[in-house]
């Protein structure tokens, strides 16, 4: 059982990275369904987007699932299912500049449902673009650690396409 970090309102994780990309391609990752399912969940798992309206006060809904060999198998020893259903919401938008979403954390077992923010910064510089990506901590020092990690290996993804 995990304990409950009680100063996770104020506690951040902040994750950098520069692209040789257009401002519009990096934009385009978190606004597209398109963009968003080519990179977004670490590696072994993928998101399939039911909706994504990226205005401010509009849904973002999207499947994460497991999609390789071993993390299926991880997760079905955890007995954990191999899939969830995510919700969120773009609270603010700011095109080519700012976003943030808010992500309901209602998956976790034994956890009582949450609210979860993730704001992005986008710096456009010649041909490259700086993404700074700061999270809320989830609701204990493991599963912040386990966040922080998974955003890491997905971020991957797009290190070696616009490395």
């Amino acid at each position: 059982m995990s304990h409950e970090n009680t100063s996770r309102g104020s506690a951040k994780v902040v994750i950098e990275r520069t692209y040789r990309a257009s401002i519009q391609d990096i934009w385009e990752l978190w606004t597209t369904k398109e963009g968003f399912e080519s990179w977004w969940g670490p590696q072994g798992f993928r998101a399939e987007v039911q909706e994504l309206d990226a205005r401010a006060g509009g849904a973002l809904r999207y499947e994460m699932i497991a999609d390789s060999p071993e993390m299926i198998a991880a997760m079905k020893a955890a007995g954990q299912p191999i899939s969830h259903a995510t919700r969120s919401s773009f609270t603010e938008v700011v095109p080519h500049s700012r976003l943030v979403l808010t992500n309901v954390i209602d998956f976790i077992p034994g956890v009582a449902t949450y609210e979860s923010r993730i704001a992005v910064g986008f710096f456009p510089n010649g041909d490259r673009v700086r993404m700074v990506v700061t999270t809320d901590a989830m609701h204990s020092d493991e599963f912040t650690k386990m966040q922080k990690e998974g955003f890491e290996s997905q971020l991957t993804k797009l290190d070696q396409r616009f490395g």
